[in-house]
């Protein structure tokens, strides 16, 4: 037999359902609702599945209340798994460990690995979903289970949780986890932890005292989930020493009638009080003396004596008066005391009656309605996080929806009779079905809108912030809910004035049922017809209520066959509510009804209206949020590269990948240089945001102007440094009064490759080392000298020169891509080395691979990544002369080069070549020293460069008709396209470039 966990991890198509998640599709129907969210939750937290940084937290500890009640139940427990390969886990309300137990080596070698160990952090935001972290998460048991987890490292494990919560303020005090392998896993293994998490609560109620436990006992029955917890009816002494209803019995009864009133149908209902008795409500309509109608409810509590019946109660007799203009009971006339009426005799309308008169006795017990009569029950929502104190006595103040009548004395003790059975009656609850229903609701929709206060927010992400929505609401306010908004609004944009016709993206879906119900689905665009209740929602900026989908047919309108099914579904109700914050309409909300029996009315209008008001703040905040960091990525993208620059040294690719928390300064550039060589540089401003962006942009222009100097690359980074530490001193009152203002530093590395000789110059400003990938796959990071950050100022910066081979592939990056807080520098570097080991790979193939092996989809940090793959400019497109210093050689020059280009095919330029090498050899011999030397290149353009011994640099300069000289400079600027400088080690180089025909 193959284990369940196995079987939905494998069968059911969860790895593929996983990875399909992690790419970005759609995966509801595979994937349980609870874990969805949870991976959801985990995307939005930018968890990374293939690796994580688990926090430690060393000497955790929980109280000792706690672990008094908590250590007996997990020694039975880890007593009862004995020699099963599983291990007990006990986390704070965290998520931290604090004690581990049992499991076995094999198993616990295995946790250790993965850090599910004391002290670490295994709430969910940290690692990922699990059986600790979800639980905490859902609020309740949890059982995850192979790929469900959403980290790589934790889908070996299968495990399940529950919440431990003190049961007098509901707050969860600690996790209990089990955990074993994956194919060891039981489903089952959630009955045992929740039932162990329920004993250790149970021993924490037993610490409490007799007026702590009648409170929470109270409570947990008014809610309906006395079922959940023990019952210890001799240690909780509800009710008084003379039998009578205590003050704890007489609010679970009010609150029982409550709901009775509000359910529709509902003429029975059988309450367990917290003392141990047993009280039947009964309902009832009666009639006022203007004929209005109202409602009844009598508790008769089992146990006591038999009592007669004196006949029907009449709103007469209870001095019940007309409804408001809203449809509620007003308040009962204070009634005049009259002693009861005899045995048998019944009671008239027009008698004034007394609470004490209202007590119905009768021969026998009251028959009790066939248990068909009951009213179907509804799920009561989560209880809020603490109990509501006890009413202070038996007798609730008057308000204007309800009227509470109790006995003037207290209720006869049960005295003994022929059979022992009995029951005492009285009136205890008087009004109309809205009433009662007011109150039950009242309840749960503070309990709703704290819990969406809570929920809907978490992140600065607009579809995020709608499905949370969705999630918040569904089940418990509508079985079906879609929000859409605007491609504007998700782009961070303003958006337009909405009209009825203004087309819409729908972000999120949230339903009860798996199939949705033939509407719109995620992705989706929507233009609602005007006749819709969406359409005049955006027009008018009011909610609209459709009790009765059914009869709408402005609705049906927008898709008639579609949405005729939708009827056929089982929807019947809808309410849309436009999403409006700050004066805006950013998009509609349209909320669902199906499974849930009731309509919506009013007062769901008003939650629903509430419900979305908090969620529209929350979507508008994320919206502005999108749009300043959009700004400042084009900001920062106008500041990069826009394109590959004209040049033949090098094949060049690059990537540039904004960090999940803002854009930062990184930076990249490809700057073609005199005599064919090209310039790599890749530099990292400190710090994120615009101001980072903006200091990149300058930095990059301050390289380009020095390289149109042609400086050396050491000389260029000592500018580059100056300059930064200039900026650094002249903004630093801006760094007072702006916290991102201030430039602690930047980080370059700049590299010069001629294509001539093969060599590549490098440098580094506190820059992490390039590598170099041979042409046979051979990886090295280049052995280069770590100069200081620019800024700092100080330190001389050193050079490396390499002869690279034709093909190989020089691949600068920032720290970002080898270095976050889940791994160090030198382990990303290690897996940088085995990716490159691959040398067959052109450029644009090599990014990608880096980048699907080392970073994830949101990187915590900016990364910019420059893969140069390294030409070759061959003997047969360059020409070189070694000239004397003997003015007749300008003659032999002028020859060779007409030669050579005649040989290149060139014979255009001969002329211009000509007279350009001329003047410049001439210039050379005139007013320089040591050899003189004439190159040609042919390259993308036709280089011609002269160079002498000389460190002087010819200026440009407009002669006068009257000088002898001065004009040949003049005329090579207007022949040719460029011109320039460049210093060597042992002089300078005077190039020129023309274009080729």
């Amino acid at each position: 037999m193959i284990p369940l966990s196995v079987a939905w991890d494998d069968i059911g198509g969860l790895v593929d359902a996983h990875e399909r998640f992690l790419a970005g599709s759609l995966v509801e129907s595979d994937v349980r609702d609870s874990v969805l969210d949870s991976w959801k939750r985990c995307r939005s937290a930018g968890i990374e599945p293939h690796r994580l940084l688990v926090r430690y937290t060393a000497d955790l500890a929980l109280d000792d209340r706690f672990l008094h009640a908590a250590d007996p139940v997990l020694k039975d427990l880890s007593a009862s798994l004995t020699g099963v390969g599983m291990t007990i886990a006990l986390c704070d309300g965290q998520g931290r460990m604090v004690q581990r137990l049992g499991g076995g080596r094999q198993l616990c070698e295995r946790l250790d690995e993965v850090q599910f160990a004391p002290g670490f952090d295994a709430s969910e935001a940290v690692v990922g979903t699990n059986g600790v972290g979800t639980a905490l998460a859902e609020r309740g048991p949890v059982y995850v289970a192979g790929r469900e987890h959403f980290a790589d490292c934790l889908q070996p494990f299968a495990c399940a949780g529950a919440p431990v919560r003190d049961p007098l303020s509901g707050r969860i005090e600690a996790v209990l986890d089990l955990t074993c392998l994956r194919d060891q896993g039981d489903p089952a293994m959630v009955r045992m932890v929740r039932e162990a998490a329920r004993n250790i609560e149970a021993r924490l109620l037993e610490q409490a005292t007799q007026r702590e436990r009648a409170l929470l006992a109270a409570y947990r029955r008014a809610d309906g989930h006395a079922r959940d917890w023990p019952k210890q009816p001799e240690q909780l002494p509800y009710g008084r020493a003379d039998g009578a209803l205590g003050r704890i019995d007489l609010a679970v009864l009010r609150e029982k009638a409550e709901e009775l009133i509000a359910s529709p149908q509902g003429a029975f209902d059988e309450v367990t009080l917290p003392s141990g008795r047993t009280a039947t409500l009964l309902r009832r309509q009666v009639r006022g003396a203007e004929g209005e109608l109202g409602v009844a409810v009598e508790a008769r509590v089992l146990g006591g004596p038999r009592l007669r019946h004196v006949g029907p109660v009449t709103p007469a007799a209870q001095g019940l008066v007309a409804p408001a203009a809203q449809g509620l009971a007003a308040p009962v006339a204070q009634p005049v005391r009259v002693p009861p009426p005899a045995v048998g005799v019944p009671s008239t309308p027009s008698a004034p009656a007394t609470p004490s008169a209202l007590v119905t006795r009768s021969a026998q017990p009251a028959p009790a309605p066939p248990t068909a009569l009951r009213p179907p029950l509804r799920t009561a929502p989560e209880p809020p996080t603490e109990a509501p104190p006890a009413p202070e006595s038996a007798q609730a103040p008057p308000a204007p929806t309800r009227t509470v009548v109790t006995p003037a004395h207290p209720p006869t003790p049960p005295t003994p009779d022929g059979d022992g059975a009995g029951a005492e009656g009285w009136l205890l609850l008087v009004g109309e079905p809205g009433v009662g229903r007011l109150a039950v609701l009242a309840r749960r929709r503070l309990e709703l809108l704290h819990d969406a206060s809570v929920r809907i927010g978490t992140t600065l992400d607009v579809t995020r912030t709608a499905e949370e929505l969705a999630e918040v609401t569904v089940p418990r306010f509508a079985d079906f809910v879609a929000v859409d908004l605007p491609d504007s609004v998700l782009r961070g944009e303003e958006p337009e004035a909405l009209g009825g016709q203004t087309a819409l993206r729908r972000v999120a879906i949230r339903a009860v049922r798996k199939q949705p119900h033939n509407l719109y689905g995620v992705g989706d665009l929507v233009e609602y017809v005007p006749s819709t209740p969406q359409a005049r929602c955006l027009e008018t900026r009011q909610s609209v209520l459709e009790p009765v989908l059914a009869e709408a047919g402005g609705w049906i309108a927008q898709d008639p066959e579609r949405l005729s099914r939708v009827l056929a579904a089982g929807i019947h109700s809808l309410i849309t509510v436009p999403l409006r914050a700050r004066g805006t309409t950013l998009g509609v909300v349209s909320f669902y009804r199906s499974v849930q029996p009731a309509s919506f009315e009013d007062d769901d209008l008003s939650l629903a209206q509430e419900l979305v008001g908090r969620a529209a703040i929350c979507i508008d905040n994320a919206r502005r949020y999108t749009r300043e960091h959009n700004t400042a990525l084009t900001l920062q993208r106008s500041l990069l590269p826009r394109g590959r620059p004209e040049q033949s040294a090098v094949e060049v690719a690059y990537r540039y990948l904004p960090a999940q928390a803002g854009v930062g300064g990184d930076w990249f550039d490809v700057i073609p240089l005199s005599g064919a060589r090209v310039a790599l540089v890749v530099g990292d401003v400190v710090g994120h945001g615009l101001h980072a962006a903006a200091t990149m942009g300058r930095l990059r222009t301050a390289v380009h102007n020095f390289c149109s100097l042609d400086l050396p690359p050491d000389d260029l980074l000592t500018h580059l440094d100056d300059l930064v530490g200039r900026l650094d001193r002249g903004e630093g009152w801006a760094a007072e009064n702006t916290p991102d203002s201030g430039i602690v530093g930047a980080t370059c590395l700049y590299a010069v490759y001629d294509p001539v000789s093969q060599r590549c110059t490098l440098t580094r400003a506190g820059h992490p080392l390039p590598a170099v990938v041979a042409p046979d796959g051979t990886v090295e990071f280049v052995d280069l000298p770590s100069g200081p950050p620019l800024g700092l100022g100080g330190m001389p910066f050193e050079t490396v020169e390499l002869e690279l081979a034709e093909g190989s592939q020089l691949v600068l990056y920032t720290d970002g891509l080898v270095e976050d807080r889940h791994r160090d520098i030198e382990a990303g570097m290690d897996k940088l080395r085995t990716v490159l080991s691959r040398a067959d790979r052109p450029p644009e193939e090599t990014c990608e691979a880096i980048l699907d092996a080392l970073l994830p989809a949101r990187p915590g940090d900016d990364v910019a990544l420059l893969v140069a793959r390294t030409h070759t400019l061959g003997a047969d497109r360059v020409a070189q002369w070694e000239l004397p210093s003997d003015p007749a050689v300008v003659s032999r020059a002028r020859v060779a080069v007409t030669d050579q280009l005649t040989a290149w095919d060139l014979d255009d330029l001969a002329f211009t070549t000509e007279l350009v090498a001329s003047e410049l050899v001439t210039n050379a011999i005139r007013h320089a020293t040591g050899p003189v030397q004439l190159r040609l290149l042919r390259d993308r353009a036709l280089i011609c460069e002269v160079s002498d011994g000389s460190s002087t640099s010819p200026r440009l300069r407009r002669a006068r008709s009257t000088d002898e000289g001065g004009r040949g400079l003049f005329l090579v600027a207007q022949l040719t396209e460029r011109w320039g400088t460049r210093y060597t080690p042992n002089g300078k180089v005077i190039w020129t470039e023309q274009l080729l025909p």
